[in-house]
């Protein structure tokens, strides 16, 4: 497997990343090895292999929807800083 090119410098401008020669020279290197690495993956036979999106079955572990009280007006407005026929004032931010 020959290295692959990696333009650096457009990598970091994409990134808006100010980086230096040492730091260049050592993420060249990275993401070199993660290139390679992604080019073994690629030779792997996978036929017969059913795609999926999590390595272990995920099970819903939400309770049921049951309805509740909710809070009283007291309660929800307790610590509103200003508050006006049972609603809270908020700074007005449309013109």
């Amino acid at each position: 497997m020959s290295a692959p090119h990696i333009d650096i410098d457009h990598l970091a401008m994409l990134s808006r990343l100010a980086l230096t020669d040492a730091e260049k020279t050592k993420l060249t290197t990275q993401l070199g090895d993660i290139l390679g690495y992604i080019e073994q993956l690629q030779q792997v036979n996978v036929d017969g292999v059913e795609p999926t999106a999590h390595a272990t079955p995920i099970f819903n572990v939400l309770q049921a929807d049951e309805p509740r009280p909710g809070l009283s007006v007291e309660d929800a407005l307790r610590n509103a800083p200003a508050q006006r026929d049972n609603m809270i004032v908020v700074p007005r931010v449309v013109e």
